[in-house]
């Protein structure tokens, strides 16, 4: 059984209101709030094994590196990575992005070669690419979407090349919440011999991922949108590309000799984890794991499947709405207007009765110009969200309806 209010208990600000209103948070797209778990593990790392890892030979300091390498092995065995030094601790999904993309850069990639990437891509796996391409004067080439928002994976085939070096796609979209085809993206491309980076950002936390079952390259996704701490994420990588990639950061710990003429670089992971990393935050992602886990990835999917496609179809139902998402593919995200209000506005309203949407281009501009808006409201879910919220939700969506237009 999936029991709903056991894990709203588990979330303390989930028993708060906001503004004389019960707390109904429907941006979790953005970021996810956090069990008292993953408090705790937090608190439990800073007052008891508080230590920098893999360089002191102390009792806390050898605690706290079984403790960030047990946090790994826990990466590991939820995507199911054949071994953890193809897991990277980052910052997150865009610092995890920016790291490939400059080591690529730095060792892939020529004038005139091409990295492909979707139109409905985040702006973390859009920028780092388009700048890269600057940086070494290759060619973004970009995916489109069809009319039913979706991407047509049959134009992968005039757009392939010998000169593709990486194709980077999301596995699904953080607007439309569309899961994209990704096992047939990577057929694909590897029919052409061209590794893939997948943004699981998304996705993760809603879904189960197997990275050996989708045989993907590269993929990413952030702690903080799976109800760990923020300022932690990974990338995960093929072991046969993160031995070919140069580190794109350079500083203590990732080396194995210095002289005054020339570095060895350490083994993996850590030549490409140069500093300090978020510790605590990679013990709360381990935490919020075991979490998920617990509850059960595929009851999770189920149950928040039913509360999408509840809003989906309350949506639907009202007059003077518009949404974006494919009603065949509806996904998690739901993007929408009101006929003639600004999203701003409507936003607005929402909070004064204390329901938390996004409101925007949501890190996603070229999306946004596909469909023709400056931006548009967005609802996004996770397990602690009830009927009853989306029932309330759909009130205030009435209300804000009636007072702009």
């Amino acid at each position: 059984m999936y029991n709903i209010q056991q894990i709203r208990s588990d979330f303390p600000i989930l028993q708060s209101q906001k503004n004389g209103k019960p707390y109904v948070y429907l941006d979790n797209a953005a970021t996810t709030h956090k069990p008292q778990d993953v408090l705790n593990s937090i608190q439990t790392f800073y007052a008891s094994s508080n230590s920098n890892i893999h360089r002191g030979i102390h009792a806390l300091g050898e605690q706290a590196s079984e403790q960030y390498e047990a946090s790994r092995e826990t990466v590991r065995s939820f995507i199911h990575a054949e071994s953890a030094s193809e897991v990277i601790f980052s910052y997150g999904t865009t610092a995890a992005i920016n790291l490939l993309a400059n080591s690529i850069g730095n060792c892939w990639m020529r004038a005139g070669d091409e990295i492909i990437v979707s139109e409905m891509e985040h702006h973390s796996n859009f920028l780092p690419w388009q700048n890269m391409c600057k940086m070494t004067g290759a060619q973004l080439k970009i995916l489109p979407l069809g009319d039913n928002c979706e991407l047509n994976i049959k134009n992968l085939d005039a757009l392939i090349s010998e000169k593709t070096k990486l194709i980077a796609v999301t596995y699904a979209s953080n607007v439309l919440g569309v899961i994209n085809p990704i096992e047939k993206i990577i057929r694909k491309a590897h029919e052409s011999g061209v590794p893939v980076l997948i943004d699981a950002a998304q996705a993760v936390q809603h879904i189960p991922v197997d990275v050996q079952r989708l045989d993907c390259d590269f993929l990413v996704f952030s702690g903080h949108k799976m109800y760990a701490e923020t300022g932690i994420g990974v990338l995960y990588g093929k072991e046969k590309y993160l031995e070919e990639l140069s580190p794109a950061f350079q500083g203590g710990g990732m080396v194995s000799s210095v002289s005054l003429d020339s570095t060895k670089y350490a083994e993996l992971p850590f030549k490409f984890e140069a500093g300090t990393p978020n510790i605590a935050g990679a013990i709360s992602l381990k935490t919020a794991i075991e979490y998920i886990e617990n509850i059960g990835v595929d009851k999770i999917q189920d149950y928040e499947s039913a509360i999408v496609a509840r809003a989906f179809d309350g949506l639907s139902n009202l007059e003077g709405v518009e949404l974006y998402n494919n009603p065949n593919n509806p996904g998690g995200p739901i993007s929408f207007n009101i006929d003639n209000a600004s999203a701003f506005d409507v936003a607005s309203i929402l909070d004064k009765m204390g329901i938390a949407v996004r409101s925007g281009t949501h890190c996603a501009e070229p999306l946004m110009k596909h469909l023709g808006v400056s931006g548009t409201i967005r609802a996004s879910f996770a397990i602690y969200n009830t009927e009853e919220e989306i029932e309330y939700f759909m009130t205030g969506i009435e209300r804000a309806r009636d007072i702009l237009l």
